[in-house]
């Protein structure tokens, strides 16, 4: 059957299938960051023992809860390919072939963008947030007592955020091969899209200067980044649509070749049986 004539409890049922892989594989990917989580929280705490940080838990199942969520984290970021690839394997069959293709080969780039916007915000960002918020301590004469609940809670504030952030040029990639953006309208709107990015970086970055720029610049960039691979889509947008219109006019074409031949025909039969 094809997939566009699927009814509306088909497409549910076809949904129900995805959500059911993905779900497995979520489950086995916990299974696998059971393993990873203990190290990874011993990794995490690195930057806050650079600094002489000491965590404190301020309950008993504290520990537990970050555990937990360790886990989660990694199961997401591990699943997050099948994620992307059930979901193009559910939207794929009202697409076009060339749009099939392209979307399909986004999701390798995706993930990867996701693990730079992740690498960015904890390798460069949180160490100097870190070390920023601990200087200004020590100049006030505050002596600070840390939760590592609050410690983690800031750090995935403030790293995974990026990870979604990183996603702007494979969006707006894909809808510049859809037609629906293109760099002229990414120009015209620049100032609006640099207002909504630097509203961005202050809900994310402490209220300090230094934080807003060093979180405000690289999104600034990626819009940058993101107007050129505009121009590359958007430009195989038209490629495609030049191709489409041409293959609708030969076709339009040899529908009507076929019927002038079909009412040549006809027209012979009659005047054969008179």
């Amino acid at each position: 059957m094809n997939p566009k004539d699927l009814t509306v409890i088909e497409h549910i049922e076809e949904l129900r299938k995805r959500l059911f892989i993905v779900a497995v594989f979520f489950v086995l990917a916990m299974a696998g960051g059971f393993f990873v989580a203990k190290p990874l929280v011993k990794y995490l705490q690195a930057t806050g023992a650079k600094y002489n940080i000491e965590l404190h838990a301020f309950d008993v199942v504290t520990p537990l809860a970050i555990y937990i969520q360790i886990v989660f984290l990694i199961a997401f970021i591990l699943s997050s390919p099948v994620l992307m690839y059930q979901l193009w394997s559910f939207i794929s069959p009202g697409l076009r072939e060339v749009e099939r293709r392209a979307t399909l080969s986004y999701i390798p780039y995706s993930f990867l963008l996701f693990i730079a916007g992740l690498s960015f915000s904890y390798f460069l960002l949180f160490p100097y947030v870190i070390k920023f918020m601990m200087n200004l301590s020590n100049d006030l004469d505050i002596q600070q007592t840390i939760g590592i609940h609050e410690y983690f809670t800031f750090l995935f504030k403030l790293t995974i955020p990026f990870g979604f952030l990183f996603q702007l040029p494979i969006v707006v990639l894909f809808f510049s091969r859809i037609g629906l953006l293109n760099p002229d309208l990414l120009i015209r709107i620049r100032k609006y899209s640099y207002f909504a990015l630097f509203v961005c970086a202050a809900i994310i970055a402490p209220p300090e200067l230094a934080s807003h720029l060093m979180v405000s610049v690289p999104l600034f960039i990626l819009y940058e980044i993101s107007i050129m691979i505009s121009r590359i889509g958007y430009k195989k947008y038209l490629k495609s649509e030049e191709i489409r219109l041409k293959e609708e006019q030969e076709a339009e074409q040899k529908r009507q070749i076929e019927e002038a031949l079909e009412q040549q025909r006809r027209q012979i039969e009659e005047f054969n049986q008179q």
